[in-house]
């Protein structure tokens, strides 16, 4: 089933050549894997959730030369990048609202950034001397990221289940 949904994302994926890349892609992808097991002796179901995501990357648009749908593309980009710093800015600084309904990114992955949750970021940069600054920004969110704090990953019991059994 992962395959597939893979090969269907990856069909649907639009990317574009920009200055700054020769395949830019012009949306994040996010694929959600959802696991319940049930213990057969007691019927206890157990749900856990896997989100891969890979973020499209911060363009200056400037130094892109994006235009037309390609500039709405990069600009909507940027926006829900900046939703998830807003984010993660919140939860570092352990404040009592998160942001979370700023953009669809955001909102999809509420359940993932939240207490009781494990995140894991890998970041990915340019080796070129001209795309420093992209590099020097991904790598400033990534330790932003690092210092954040969700607490002990918590394990999720669906009670309904134990009274159905």
């Amino acid at each position: 089933m992962v395959p597939k949904m893979l090969s269907m994302g990856k069909r649907n994926r639009v990317t574009h050549s920009t200055h700054m890349n020769e395949r830019s892609s012009r949306s994040h992808t996010l694929l959600t894997v959802t696991s319940t097991s049930t213990d057969l002796a007691g019927g206890t179901k157990v749900t856990g959730k896997l989100n891969l995501v890979d973020l499209a990357g911060s363009e200056r648009v400037w130094k892109s030369g994006a235009q037309g749908e390609q500039l709405k593309e990069a600009q909507n980009i940027n926006k829900s990048l900046l939703a998830l710093r807003e984010v993660i800015q919140a939860l570092r600084a352990k404040q009592a609202h998160v942001p979370f309904r700023n953009s669809k990114l955001t909102y999809l992955l509420q359940d993932s950034l939240g207490k009781g949750s494990k995140t894991i970021m890998m970041v990915q940069i340019s080796p070129l001397e001209e795309n420093m600054g992209e590099s020097v920004c991904s790598l400033k969110f990534a330790q932003r990221v690092c210092k954040v704090e969700l607490g002990p990953a918590a394990r999720r019991i669906d009670s309904s289940a134990q009274h159905e059994a």
